[in-house]
């Protein structure tokens, strides 16, 4: 297709963006959402309906307090959700997993089976609910299996609801599941996920017994999602290759106007985007996903969507439930969502902001201050453990959200920077300085609490609005916010991190109330014991500033600015004992994904060298000699124009032929430069990283420069301004 051809359809894609009107859907306004949430879900008021009422208490009781499910309890509940799954027009079902992938898998099953005089029925055993066998020897195991041993298993996790996924043409039951090898190893990120979820528990209900607590028997980490993303009309995304390959625009000089005036940031919600959004929350609604929250965010035609806290492992559930409904209903009303951390120079990219937070088995929110003394020593302590893992681990949890589609915006002025420190607030910062300055006397652990002001604590946080957003993890009143999540990333793996070094630092300061033999005295010793090592590791002033670098190498913190740098941390061997103490990654499996993680980093950079090779060569090259050549002949004319007297001043025009064609032989030389790098990288993430981006770049700004220089009507892809400000 010529360069000329492409620039029509792009010009037909701006009139078609800025034409569509929104779509209605069908939806039930006479219902309230409370009417139809979760019908889709198989929660506790479709097990009361379809289980009988034993198999529905043991099926609780392991919910709300872990363990395996025995034969007979699974049968039930296979029977019982089958029977509801077809009731609502369910003729498959599929165990639904996350493979190290990053995506969601699921291989589907029909409910037809024949019995003994050949007719068809419909089955689901309880064994088949347990259990499924999806092949899976194409994914990635990390060296733990070869390929000729092909057996995974996917084994149904309790905790988290079924649901029926409902698409325009039939439905699905999928059964939440971990995956794992013959020989039990780890194969996805939901396993750890959970494990790490038993560690946590364990250490905090040792730690809150040592500090005087009872009745704790179980400690569970909450999670809420924020989830931002860019909608693009599909028309200009059908004109990017780079878009549909790689999810970025590799190429593409920024508009004359991006988020300069901050104009779209919580601004009215354009009428078409509001439709989709309202159908996406329609349907997360019938899956039982309480989506809460929708805005314009910062940059231009980016947007989100936060959900309310769940358990941990339920919430990574729902936000890769919200990920796919996102990509779905986008479709229907004529977008492409983009959840790429940075899809588009120069504007800001998107995160996935992880609220986290603890609650124990009696319902109470462990960061939570209390309003008593004893319980402002509880909230100590557990934030002091918090601290102290951070600042411990501070490199694994850098490694938890390394990819390279997150290093684009890590340290840019939207987002946290690589070095992980903790944000406290004025508050809550003078409170812990008090406790390290030794400024309370740790005999009387209970007036030292009053005399902090500590029991004061929750209507101070209530109205305290102070935050800082360049902080990647942040304490807002009753949770963190680990802010430095990719908005791709599946945030099992960050929650896996962060509830492994909290477990630590859990350990630790239960240890040191031992050595001192126990009581609140002792309670109060181990936080300041554990305040004073971590301080360094808190930080309230200007993540982005050039002094905090400086500053942070002084305290000696962590600034693995790169993704290579960072996955090399899990090599390290404090982090292989960390895991392997709290049977979350055996060493093994944790070298497993150091080696899938760098092989996916290289991966994406070679998608990335083919693509900017192809769009350089046979997309921007012609438009350029079309260019030179209109240009010639214009210049031409012009020259028989002077050979017969006429006053015509020709050197803009020779300017402008002599700058195409430098530019086009950079252009030459930058892509023979860039496969030279590439080449010479071989398997090398760190060779990837410190040789072949920057000649990816280079090749990007010659044809950023080249866009500036072409004629719009021949320029063949769509630009920025298009993408981000010309749709209805």
């Amino acid at each position: 297709m010529s360069s000329s051809v492409l620039a029509k359809a792009r010009l037909d894609a701006v009139r078609a963006a800025t034409t569509r009107q929104p779509r209605r859907f069908e939806r039930p306004e006479a219902l309230a959402v409370s009417e139809y949430f979760g019908v889709n879900t198989f929660g506790p008021a479709a097990m009361k309906e379809f289980l009988p009422r034993p198999i529905y208490r043991r099926l609780m009781e392991t919910i709300e307090g872990g363990g395996e499910l025995d034969r007979e309890v699974a049968e039930a509940v296979a029977h019982g959700v089958k029977e509801w799954a077809l009731g609502r027009g369910a003729t498959h079902f599929t165990h639904w997993f996350q493979p190290m992938t990053g995506a969601t898998a699921e291989k589907h099953d029909a409910f037809l089976d024949i019995d003994e005089a050949g007719a068809a029925i419909e089955r689901l055993s309880g064994a088949m609910l347990l259990q499924g066998e999806p092949d899976a020897s194409s994914f990635p195991s990390g060296g733990m299996r070869s390929t000729f041993e092909a057996r995974g298993y996917t084994g149904w996790d309790p905790s988290s609801p079924m649901f029926i996924m409902d698409t325009d043409n039939g439905a699905t039951l999928c059964i939440p599941s971990v995956f794992i090898g013959y020989h039990g190893e780890a194969l996805d990120k939901k396993t750890p996920l959970l494990r790490s979820m038993e560690a946590l528990s364990e250490a905090a209900c040792a730690l809150l017994a040592a500090a005087g607590e009872e009745g704790v028997d179980r400690v569970v980490p909450t999670l809420g999602c924020e989830q931002e993303y860019f909608l693009i009309d599909r028309a200009y995304y059908a004109l990017r290759p780079d878009l549909a390959i790689s999810s970025r625009t590799v190429v593409g000089a920024p508009p004359p106007k991006g988020q300069s005036l901050d104009d779209h940031y919580f601004g009215s919600i354009p009428g078409r985007v509001q439709a989709f959004m309202q159908e996406v929350e329609y349907e997360l609604y019938k899956l039982g996903v309480p989506a809460k929250t929708r805005h314009n965010e910062v940059a231009p035609s980016q947007f989100e969507i936060a959900c309310i806290f769940r358990e941990a492992n339920v919430a990574v559930d729902h936000n890769q439930l919200v990920m796919e409904i996102l990509r779905r209903i986008a479709l229907r009303h004529d977008f492409q969502v983009l959840l790429h951390e940075k899809p588009f120079a120069e504007v800001n990219g998107s995160g996935k902001h992880n609220n986290w937070s603890l609650a124990d088995s009696r319902g109470e929110n462990l960061l939570e201050p209390g309003a008593s003394p004893h319980e402002s020593l509880r909230f100590m302590a557990v934030l002091a453990s918090v601290l102290l893992g951070v600042h411990r681990h501070a490199g694994l949890l850098r490694a938890a959200i390394a990819s390279y589609r997150n290093d684009f915006r890590l340290g840019a002025n939207e987002a946290p920077p690589a070095i992980i420190s903790v944000f406290l607030g004025k508050t809550l910062s003078r409170i812990v300085d008090a406790i390290v300055a030794g400024d309370v006397v740790s005999g009387d652990a209970e007036a030292a609490m009053i005399e902090l002001g500590v029991a004061k604590l929750p209507t101070l946080i209530k109205d305290n609005t102070d935050r800082n957003r360049t902080s990647p993890f942040a304490f807002t009143g009753n949770k963190f916010e680990f802010r430095a999540v990719g908005s791709s990333q599946n945030p099992a793996g960050a929650v896996t991190t962060l509830n492994t070094v909290v477990a630590d630092g859990m350990r630790q300061l239960t240890a040191w109330i031992a050595e001192a033999g126990g009581g609140e005295a002792a309670v109060l010793d181990a936080v300041r014991r554990a305040l004073t090592e971590s301080s360094p590791v808190r930080f309230e002033g200007d993540g982005y500033s050039d002094a905090w670098v400086t500053e942070a190498e002084r305290r000696g913190l962590p600034n693995l600015r790169k993704t290579p740098e960072a996955l090399d941390e899990l090599r390290r061997d404090e982090a292989i004992r960390l895991f392997a103490d709290f049977g979350v990654y055996s060493p093994a499996e944790l070298a497993a994904r150091h080696q899938v993680r760098s092989e996916q980093y290289c991966t994406a950079v070679d998608i990335e060298v083919d693509l900017m090779r192809e769009l350089a060569l046979s997309t921007v090259a012609p438009a350029v000699l079309e260019e030179r050549a209109a240009l010639a002949e214009s210049l031409g004319h012009m020259l028989a124009l002077s050979a017969r007297g006429v006053e015509l001043d020709i050197g803009p025009e020779q300017s402008r032929l002599e700058r195409l064609g430098a530019l086009l032989g950079d252009l030459d030389g930058g892509v023979r430069e860039l496969l030279a790098a590439r080449g010479a990288a071989g398997e090398d993430p760190r060779a990837y990283s410190s040789a072949v981006l920057p000649a990816l770049e280079r090749v990007r700004a010659t044809i950023d420069r080249l866009e500036g220089l072409v004629a719009d009507g021949r320029w063949p892809l769509p630009k920025y301004r298009e993408m981000l400000f010309m749709q209805s």
